[in-house]
């Protein structure tokens, strides 16, 4: 156990721990949403993006569902590494799931349209995101938590996909660029990849300083170091 954690009092353990739950709960409500609308969206378009954006929403659903069963728990820590697992099979599947999607409109299986609503789900996103990982990945941090930190990670991902995903859908409603929405579709494929890796390793950074806590307790840790 990281010596940070050890210097966490009680109450505060008790503190971090409902906020992992509540901001685990606020992801599952907002991607169940996001979920059905790029889903939708992404069906009418047919779009390669847009549908493996759902499905990375269906993940985070997932990913928050498994971190607050974790949370469930009186002892939190005796489920950390099978809820990374959860975490990392579940980046992988959506990585395979939207590849083989992409590579099927490259090859003819279909030209993604235009899509309105899509642009309007990626921009919202991209704006809500950001602000529930950090807060997430800073409590994560101080509690010594691998799976808050990894699933806060899931969430950031998002916003990073909202990013392709704006872009990929703009080229393709202002310069008729069909081709940038398998290709965005294929760079949320490698980002799922690279961060179920992560996930599966417990390759996260898990602690910050707590108050009180010594410099070189936080540089004898190594996890804080990547």
């Amino acid at each position: 156990m990281n010596t940070p954690l050890l210097l966490l009092t009680a109450d505060r353990r008790l503190v971090l721990m409902r906020r992992i739950r509540l901001f685990a709960a606020a992801t599952i409500t907002y991607n169940v949403v996001e979920a059905v609308a790029a889903l939708w969206a992404g069906g009418v378009a047919d779009s390669s993006a847009l549908i493996g954006f759902g499905l990375d929403s269906v993940v985070e659903v997932a990913s928050a569902v498994a971190l607050s069963w974790q949370f469930s728990a009186k002892d939190p820590e005796r489920r950390e590494h099978l809820t990374l697992r959860i975490i990392a099979i579940s980046f992988f599947a959506l990585a395979a799931f939207v590849t083989v999607d992409a590579v099927r409109s490259l090859t003819g299986g279909g030209e993604a349209q235009q899509s309105t609503p899509g642009i309007v789900i990626a921009a919202l996103s991209l704006a809500i995101m950001p602000a529930l990982s950090y807060f997430q990945r800073r409590a994560g941090r101080e509690l010594g938590s691998k799976t808050a930190v990894a699933d806060s990670k899931q969430t950031l991902l998002c916003t990073y996909l909202s990013g392709v995903l704006l872009l990929g859908l703009i080229l393709n409603s202002t310069l008729g660029w069909w081709w940038a929405d398998a290709g965005a579709a294929l760079v949320i494929a490698a980002i799922a990849v690279r961060e179920g890796v992560n996930a599966w390793r417990g390759d996260v950074c898990c602690t910050v300083p707590s108050a009180g806590t010594p410099h070189h307790a936080v540089a004898a840790d190594d996890c804080c170091q990547h």
